[in-house]
């Protein structure tokens, strides 16, 4: 089969097409619901510790941090350390965040540390993905580890984090301005 060149980047125009047609379908399974710097006061100085960006792939019906932290749908954290970060003092502030907005499953809290397993370097990702059919939450640390834990109760725990009790609210806020 002989090709004319027309003919020829005709098809190469198609296969682009739907090779971006495609790419946006996946894209448009998640809404991004917004982003922000998560900062820690230190003394008097505000450290920008990492940056943090929230999907889901079905938007609550109504704008609220609690309807965002019920929701069962797949929903993800995505993160990217703006400083190095001792890997004890997150797992530290960790369990500070989950005492703080109630939830005390200290065995699915124990698990998840364990994705954990050293420090934090500028520049390092990690995610919490939330697998509604599974009723999974997952912690996956770029080149430490990555842990699931079952249960709905320890998503909503773990959803509150960010959008429940938090010493920086605005954050919360900032993870669902785009709703």
């Amino acid at each position: 089969m002989k090709f004319s060149r027309a003919k020829f980047f005709s098809l190469i125009a198609a296969v682009a097409t739907t090779v971006a047609l495609s790419g946006s379908a996946i894209a448009a399974d998640w809404i991004a619901t917004g982003s922000g710097i998560r900062v820690k006061t230190i003394v008097i100085v505000d450290v920008n510790v990492y940056s943090i960006s929230h999907s889901m792939q079905q938007a609550p019906a109504e704008k609220s941090k609690r309807a965002v932290i019920d929701m069962d749908v797949n929903k993800k954290f995505d993160c990217k350390m703006l400083r190095d970060l001792d890997g004890e003092k997150l797992k530290t502030a960790l369990k500070e965040a989950y005492a703080k907005n109630g939830y005390t499953d200290e065995a699915k809290i124990g698990k998840v540390l364990g994705a954990f397993t050293g420090d934090l370097k500028e520049g390092q990702r990690f995610s919490i993905k939330y697998d509604a059919e599974k009723k999974t939450t997952t912690f996956n640390v770029d080149g430490q580890g990555s842990v699931s834990v079952e249960g709905a109760d320890f998503m909503k725990g773990t959803w509150s984090i960010w959008f429940g009790k938090i010493d920086q609210p605005k954050l919360g806020d900032q993870l669902m301005s785009k709703l």
